[in-house]
């Protein structure tokens, strides 16, 4: 795992399904962004929380389903109440592939980050099965690892006929905050270029001082290090899919300075650019 003090990058795959369940009190806030090679299903079984994910926030409530894909970078704040919530971590290849033919789009169902809501009529009968992997994840005998598969596939099964699947994912944005992901979207789509703090601010309408306080108390991560983590994620993306040199790639990704690029490479991902590449 790598560290640093605003983005947890966790390297190491799983094996097998994990799941787990508790309270999170008012306030809690999580020590960091973070993401990690396998998917996560988040649901809330009573409260709310506010996610940023990717480029925007989205307020989640009761009966309110996540599903985070690997690599996707996303932190919580609990700041409407107490919130009960559940979490399953899982690869892709642990979902049947005759499951994945009964959910929207197919296989397609996860290539992307998705918000879906369980009506309320079902939402006891959510809670149940999700407790049933929560207490089979403490038992933790020889039988739980298949346990767990096979309450999985129950679980995507029940979505796949009591959930609503948006066509277009609600966006829930806190008014006080939306300037936060305008500045975010604008990271997202000027990242190649060398942007300033005043450039962003400016896409936001805050003054910069004003906008690296309100990003860090909205997002949880510097401005500097968003964009730097934006960056990267394209960086590592062109390593693996273009044959250009790493030095090319760096400053199409925005990256003035190649040996920053690497240092900044490897402090994140635990390698060389090249040694990633390979």
């Amino acid at each position: 795992m790598t560290n640093n003090r605003s983005v947890r990058q966790t390297e190491k795959m799983i094996d097998r399904i994990y799941a787990e369940g508790e309270v999170k009190k008012a306030g809690y806030v999580m020590p960091s962004h973070h993401c990690h090679p396998y998917f996560e299903l988040f649901y809330i079984e009573s409260g709310a929380c506010r996610f940023f994910i990717e480029n925007n926030m989205h307020d989640m409530h009761s009966g309110d389903f996540m599903l985070i894909p690997p690599q996707v970078l996303h932190y919580t704040r609990y700041s409407f109440g107490d919130c009960k919530r559940n979490i399953v971590f899982f690869r892709e290849d642990d979902v049947w592939e005759s499951v994945k033919q009964l959910l929207p789009q197919q296989t397609e169902f996860f290539s992307e980050m998705r918000i879906f809501q369980v009506p309320e009529a079902h939402r006891e009968q959510i809670a149940a099965l999700l407790l049933r992997m929560v207490k089979e994840e403490k038992i933790g005998d020889k039988r739980s690892s298949l346990m767990l598969q096979t309450l999985l596939q129950e679980l995507f099964l029940l979505c796949s006929r009591e959930c609503r699947f948006p066509q277009d994912m609600p966006v829930h944005i806190h008014t006080t905050d939306q300037q936060i992901v305008q500045a975010a979207q604008f990271i997202s789509s000027h990242y190649p270029e060398s942007i300033t703090m005043a450039d962003i601010a400016q896409a936001a309408g805050y003054s910069p001082n004003y906008l690296s306080r309100k990003f860090r108390e909205a997002a949880g991560i510097g401005v500097h290090e968003y964009l730097v983590f934006i960056r990267l994620q394209h960086a590592a993306l062109e390593l693996i899919t273009t044959d250009d040199s790493i030095t090319e790639i760096a400053l199409r990704c925005g990256f003035s300075d190649s040996n920053y690029f690497k240092d900044a490479f490897k402090k994140r991902y635990g390698v060389t650019p090249r040694a990633y590449r390979k």
